[in-house]
């Protein structure tokens, strides 16, 4: 039988937690009794998720993409964290669409130095405390995107390619020191990724501008990022080292195994049906 891994009551940290999966997640384990410190670029967006907690918290506005900062937080954690870390949950990401050949270097660094960098330097800054403890779970945010390569999101796909590379090595370099490393590939969820990020090419090539594309994802997105940190929390705990969220990121593994080179064709189709029918529903 598979050991189970409880979060609750336990310490969990978690970047990004200013919206999203993030939020969420922070919110659902504060409500379950663990003392929760979180991290967010947007200190008013961070502020409003502080806001909804009751537990023991601990909260600073600081950027992944910042080393030393975060190595600063995580010996403040260390300092003031009231029950062992159960979970470092490095999840803050950026999105960004252009094409290959007409991107700007500035928005692949923008981008790499979040969703890749800020996983690294949250492993590196909180991995002592975790070893040290002989237990807890290393967790990365990836992508769907980390499993299939998609047009106009090659800084993006290669970045979330990262993250799960990143983590799957980290976790064999992690076996029998009691920590874990697991990875996380999220569909389509509902958060504020898309409206945020920057967009200066439409993925599905239908004209969109970047208003558009963001009411067009949060359309298309199949999974709340509360029921995005329940299946998290579930993985975990469970004692996974891959979780899988919503039935698009279920879809696409399964594509991505069996036709590597033509399961994208597939999923374009399907894609183009769902985005017509929420076009025809939404003011252009």
């Amino acid at each position: 039988m598979r050991a189970r891994f409880p979060l609750a009551g336990s310490t969990v940290v978690v970047t990004g937690a200013g919206s999203g999966i993030g939020r969420a997640f922070t919110v659902r384990l504060a409500q379950q009794g663990s003392p929760v410190a979180i991290v967010d670029h947007d200190e008013a967006m961070l502020e409003e998720t502080a806001s909804r907690i009751g537990s023991p918290l601990l909260h600073r506005a600081l950027d992944v993409r910042d080393r030393s900062a975060l190595c600063a937080f995580a010996s403040e954690v260390a300092e003031w964290s009231p029950a062992p870390i159960g979970i470092v949950f490095n999840n803050a990401g950026v999105w960004l669409a252009q094409t290959a050949i007409n991107g700007a270097d500035e928005d692949d660094e923008w981008l790499h130095g979040t969703n890749y960098d800020g996983v690294v330097h949250g492993a590196r800054a909180f991995l002592p405390a975790l070893l040290t403890q002989r237990s807890g779970a290393i967790v990365n945010t990836s992508s769907v995107f980390g499993l299939m390569g998609i047009p106009k999101q090659t800084a993006y796909c290669a970045s979330k390619f990262a993250v799960r590379g990143y983590t799957e090595a980290l976790r064999q370099e992690l076996r029998g020191t009691g920590v874990r490393a697991i990875v996380v590939h999220p569909g389509g969820i509902r958060t504020n990724i898309v409206a945020k990020g920057r967009a200066f090419a439409d993925p599905a090539d239908m004209g969109r501008d970047h208003a558009t594309l963001a009411l067009h994802h949060a359309a298309d997105a199949m999974t709340t990022p509360e029921r995005a940190a329940a299946v998290i929390q579930r993985g975990v705990e469970a004692g996974k080292a891959r979780i899988l969220v919503g039935p698009d990121a279920h879809l696409i593994d399964v594509g991505a195994r069996i036709s590597p080179a033509h399961s994208f064709a597939v999923l374009e189709r399907l894609h183009a049906v769902r985005l017509r029918k929420i076009s025809a529903t939404r003011p252009h």
